[in-house]
């Protein structure tokens, strides 16, 4: 996926990267300029992943079914998130049952990247080794690293056996949340002068588990039992 590309001609050598790594599920998050001749031209022999891209108008709707979210980043967080490099990421990856739902790996935007709300969506951070001097990679040459180091992978991997339930999709995970988000106010758990920065961690917490659907129907049942204690101790 990439978020708010500014130049189609990346776009274009985005989905060459991609083709010629087996790879044609390409989505675009609010696109500055596309369609464009200029993805075209530099798409090659891709146009048919260009042709069949689908334009989302936001992030979270275009990863509301995704099972398991990876965003590529160079930047520190104020509160350190899982990071991998790309080829550990794409051994993860290969090594996800066929029954898994499907992967999502965000790119940002050319100039500034994914910005931290975006960031704190993902799973997982992927990063590129690259020159402390000078570690800029251009959008398109990004994605082919990323999609050659996921074409190894699937090659010399082994699928491992299937996991009882599918992950949990990010719409199921972002209800969730929010579902939190109502309890531990109810209960007064956050601290005022920081309300936020303790459930940014239960969030790095529960991505780094990669729950299940049956594991968020679990949990979203225990905050329900509590939202009832508390409305009974209320009353």
């Amino acid at each position: 996926m990439l978020v708010e590309p500014s130049h189609p001609g990346n776009i274009g050598a985005t989905a060459r990267a991609m083709k010629t790594m087996d790879l044609s599920s390409l989505y675009l998050v609010n696109p500055k300029r596309f369609p464009d001749p200029q993805a075209d031209w530099r798409a090659a022999g891709a146009l048919d992943v260009v042709s069949s891209a689908r334009i989302i108008d936001s992030l979270e709707d275009a990863i509301g079914d995704c099972g398991y979210v990876a965003g590529t980043s160079v930047r520190d967080r104020h509160i350190p998130w899982t990071v991998k490099s790309v080829s550990d990421f794409a051994a993860d990856v290969a090594s996800m049952p066929q029954t898994s739902k499907p992967v999502a790996i965000l790119f940002g935007r050319e100039n500034n990247g994914l910005s931290n709300d975006e960031l704190a969506l993902c799973n997982i951070h992927v990063r590129i080794p690259s020159s402390s001097e000078y570690g800029s990679l251009n959008l398109a040459m990004a994605v082919q690293i990323v999609a050659y180091e996921l074409f190894n992978a699937r090659g010399n991997s082994e699928v491992r056996a299937g996991w009882d339930r599918r992950h949990a999709s990010h719409a199921e995970i972002a209800a969730m949340y929010e579902h939190l988000d109502r309890v531990l106010n109810e209960i007064g758990f956050f601290d005022p002068s920081a309300p936020r920065t303790a459930f940014t961690r239960f969030q790095r917490m529960f991505s780094r588990i990669e729950l299940d659907e049956t594991e968020v129907k679990i949990l979203r049942g225990m905050f329900t039992h509590v939202e009832r204690a508390v409305a009974t101790k209320g009353g």
